[in-house]
């Protein structure tokens, strides 16, 4: 349903409202074809999203497991089941080519990042990259355990055969091993070390969701050590940093905070980070930062606005869902939507399209018309 009362609208707002949404996704046909067809594009043989162009020259030619997670959703949405398992089992290969690597994790505790799970892949021969990178990213394993439970719930099947479900317990034995709930890790962004809230929330979502299958061994203290570190932490994302645009990933998709402290999260990040052609990271930011200080003009990213927009949404303001969209639609850049832009001007980085950013404009354009 468009409306779930009770609304702040007479009906003939209500109706002016529905007349002129109806009317935008009459448009958006094409439009959300176009962006869809900007995901596919980065999808390779193997079903695993590259995170960006095949001929960029940032790196971003990469599988990271975090992205396809995200770049997933826009199918989801859309109800594409094939494309969704096809990314999933995808996932799950990885996971069992590097079983032994794992095992090792969980009876040894990794002590160098290079031991952890990693996050990039090659899309075709599944192979880690070795130069040094920042690893340790518990987000993105949370994030696995979190999608495959709630696609299971929904039943679409990805665990099919028994190596499948042992993997599911080697990432949860993994998660006991490395002690999720107080492990510095280099996060959503891939920095440095520290204890993230983002990352434990992902944790304790993914365990709750696995745990929901019934078919998997996790202890319940692996989930409330989890909650107890997660409630301590927030509303910051860490010691460091009060807010940061990871922490929308709590109320959206992991639905893993009650909705005060969402409302927050949420309120810290659009007084802090919110600019004019995106969202920035956190306060300081240096990554595409273009001032020579490294740090007074953080890079805008494009996939906050559409994330806000379905935040909105799921409380039901279709009126903010609506702001964010039509915000989403102006950092288009020759319709593709990049990764940022550098801060205050209409400049792009190359990593144009970013495919998590296409997804989360694609889910946020589908759930505004429904």
């Amino acid at each position: 349903m468009l409306f779930q009362e009770p609304y702040p609208f007479d009906l003939t707002q209500k109706q002016y409202l529905f007349n002129f949404l109806k009317n935008k996704m009459i448009i958006n046909e094409d439009i959300l074809e176009q962006h869809l067809n900007n995901i596919r594009a980065l999808q390779a043989p193997s079903g695993l999203f590259l995170a960006s162009r095949s001929d960029v020259s940032t790196g971003y030619n990469k599988a990271w497991l975090r992205d396809n997670f995200y770049t997933c959703l826009a199918f989801e949405e859309i109800e594409d089941i094939e494309t969704v398992k096809k990314v999933w089992k995808a996932l799950l290969s990885i996971f069992i080519k590097h079983k032994n690597k794992i095992n090792w994790a969980i009876k040894n505790k990794p002590y160098n990042t290079f031991q952890y799970i990693h996050a990039r892949y090659n899309p075709e021969t599944f192979e880690e990259f070795w130069e040094e990178w920042g690893n340790k990213q518990n987000d993105a394993i949370g994030a696995i355990l979190f999608k495959i439970g709630d696609l299971e719930n929904k039943n679409i099947n990805i665990i099919e055969t028994e190596e499948e479900k042992e993997i599911i317990q080697i990432l949860v034995d993994y998660l006991k091993s490395i002690e999720y709930w107080h492990d510095p890790d280099n996060g959503v962004w891939e920095e440095y070390e520290e204890v993230h809230a983002s990352s434990i929330g992902a944790c304790v979502a993914g365990l709750k969701s696995i745990a929901k299958l019934g078919i998997i061994n996790i202890p319940r203290h692996l989930i409330e050590k989890g909650e107890e570190a997660l409630k301590k932490l927030l509303p910051r994302e860490s010691i460091s940093k009060f807010t940061d645009l990871a922490l929308l990933s709590l109320i959206y998709p992991f639905n893993i905070v009650p909705e005060k402290t969402a409302r927050e999260i949420v309120r810290h990040l659009e007084y802090h980070l919110k600019k004019d052609r995106g969202v920035i990271r956190y306060k300081n930011d240096k990554y595409y930062n273009k001032n020579e200080d490294g740090v007074s003009e953080e890079a805008e990213w494009c996939f906050g606005f559409p994330w806000l927009s379905i935040i909105y949404g799921k409380w039901g303001d279709i009126e903010k869902s609506q702001q964010y969209l039509e915000k989403s639609f102006k950092t288009i850049y020759q319709d593709q939507i990049p990764e940022l832009y550098y801060s205050d001007s209409d400049k792009p980085n190359d990593n144009t399209p970013l495919g998590w950013a296409e997804s989360l404009f694609v889910v946020a354009l589908l759930r505004i018309g429904k």
